[in-house]
């Protein structure tokens, strides 16, 4: 009779949950089992987006003077408010992309709140190749 032998293979996997559902990350950042083509925006992403711009057509329309003034309105903290008003400087196509379900999966708010400050150029090289580019 032939003895049994096992092997075991070993793959390192992140599990990350997006959007309420889990997935399995492999080791060079792509989703295992995603469609390659999203179908869904992120409710979180958009949620930010709309909140920076009507925040941002707030202060523009001179209804607030000042970010503590709003931040003191919509009962959220200050810095808080000025981190997010960065996403109103996101470039058109990116945050085109992040309404129409079609960023890529590594795409999360910190690392859209890190892209905002760079030049449009940098931040689409910044959010192609994942949060481990954004400093």
């Amino acid at each position: 009779m032939t003895a049994a032998t096992s092997i075991t293979v070993r793959v390192p996997l992140a599990i990350r949950r997006r959007g309420g559902r889990k997935l399995v990350i492999a080791p060079d950042g792509g989703a295992l089992g995603a469609a390659p083509a999203r179908t869904r925006a992120e409710p979180a992403l958009v949620k930010a987006l709309a909140r920076a711009h009507r925040w941002k057509r707030l202060l523009e329309s001179g209804r607030y003077g000042s970010l503590g003034e709003l931040a003191a309105a919509e009962k959220i903290d200050r810095s808080y408010l000025g981190k997010m008003l960065r996403l109103t400087l996101l470039a058109p196509d990116i945050v085109e992309a992040v309404l129409d379900g079609k960023q890529a999966e590594t795409i999360a708010l910190p690392t859209l709140l890190g892209a905002g400050w760079a030049d449009w150029s940098d931040q689409r090289r910044l959010l192609a190749c994942g949060p481990a580019c954004v400093q």
